[in-house]
């Protein structure tokens, strides 16, 4: 998730609830692109660039792997920005909207897109990648990240941190045990990688703002980041959605915190 990252202010102008809601859940969730957000929620972006870093990575790279690429929007992105691209270009993703919507959209840069779900190995052989690269995946699978990359090889990725945006999942689902809370901490991500055979070359961290102006915003973050609130519907969670809806309306933005952490990994000569 990247939002906006300016401050803006809310587009709701006072409309009622049935009418936000209407529109949150109007919305499409497929792909991995916010800019419906600009203007009803932000999040700052970490400093280090990834999509930007990435397409100096692949300038660089012969065998390129994007795992998880969503709807192919960073890929997309940082090969737009690379001066040569990799001679071997391959996505993978997991959820069919996606893979048509990634297909539709990196096709013409060369990349083969493959659906293949997030839990399965991945469907190539040891050793062909030089370049592993993924943005937000829903977990690394570390044995065959090392698997596939070249002796020498980099993985490259941003990924979401502990109880990244939790003041809004507590908010609906109430306080979470501290091992769901971490289950995303780097440090234990540094001892996955490391365990597969990796070497940790680069793991830094960010807390970062992140705002919600109004309640339209919430039930299509929801809908579209599906794991924050597994389940989630407008029905199930009527009364709480209303009730943030009030207190948006008199308070202001409901804020909360993402966090990142930037992984560059490499497997040994």
């Amino acid at each position: 998730m990247d939002m906006g990252q300016e401050q803006g202010s809310s587009r709701s102008g006072r409309r009622s609830f049935e009418d936000l809601v209407a529109e949150g859940v109007s919305v499409p969730t497929e792909g991995w692109d916010f800019s419906w957000f600009d203007g009803r929620a932000s999040e700052a972006r970490p400093s280090w660039g990834y999509a930007v870093s990435l397409a100096e990575r692949l300038a660089r790279a012969s065998a390129a792997l994007d795992l998880q690429t969503g709807g192919g929007e960073v890929l997309d992105f940082a090969l737009g920005r690379a001066p040569k691209a990799p001679v071997l270009l391959v996505a993978t993703e997991g959820w069919a909207p996606n893979v048509a919507k990634a297909t539709a959209l990196l096709r013409p840069r060369g990349v083969a897109v493959v659906a293949a779900p997030e839990d399965a190995p991945l469907p190539f052989a040891d050793d062909t990648f030089d370049l592993v690269s993924s943005r937000h995946p829903v977990r690394a699978p570390w044995a065959e990240i090392a698997r596939v990359l070249r002796p020498g090889g980099t993985y490259f990725a941003q990924h979401v941190g502990p109880h990244s945006v939790f003041e809004l999942v507590e908010y609906f689902l109430g306080p979470q045990p501290e091992d769901v809370r971490d289950g995303r901490h780097p440090d234990r991500e540094r001892a996955d990688a490391e365990a597969a055979g990796l070497e940790i070359v680069d793991l830094r961290a960010e807390e970062l703002r992140v705002e919600f102006h109004d309640v339209a915003a919430v039930v299509h973050f929801l809908r579209k980041v599906i794991w924050m609130v597994p389940g989630f519907t407008v029905e199930a969670y009527e009364p709480q959605l209303r009730a943030l809806h009030e207190r948006m309306e008199s308070d202001g933005p409901f804020v909360a915190h993402s966090t990142r952490h930037l992984f560059e990994a490499r497997k040994p000569c």
